[in-house]
């Protein structure tokens, strides 16, 4: 197995948005399936309703929100896992 000594933080994050939207992707399909519903478990943060600057000609519309679930930590791991092992 060869470590590179120096490892691209590019590909580390690509990874881990990767392993966020799969794992979330997975939870959704299979949260119905009573044996894996726990892997669409987890809590949902941010904003409820969005944030509306009016300034007359322009309006401006800020909103975020997160959910994180079993299923993206799970995604979030194995791309670590992955990310290590290159």
């Amino acid at each position: 197995m060869k470590r590179a000594a120096n490892k691209n933080f590019w590909i580390l994050l690509l990874l881990l948005l990767s392993g966020i939207v799969l794992g979330g992707f997975i939870g959704a399909m299979v949260g119905g399936i009573p044996g894996f519903a726990w892997l669409n478990f987890g809590q949902s943060f941010g904003l409820d309703n969005p944030l509306v600057l009016n300034f007359g000609i322009l309006v401006i519309t800020f909103g975020l929100s997160i959910k994180i679930t079993m299923a993206s930590i799970i995604g979030v791991a194995l791309a670590l896992l992955i990310y290590r092992y290159l």
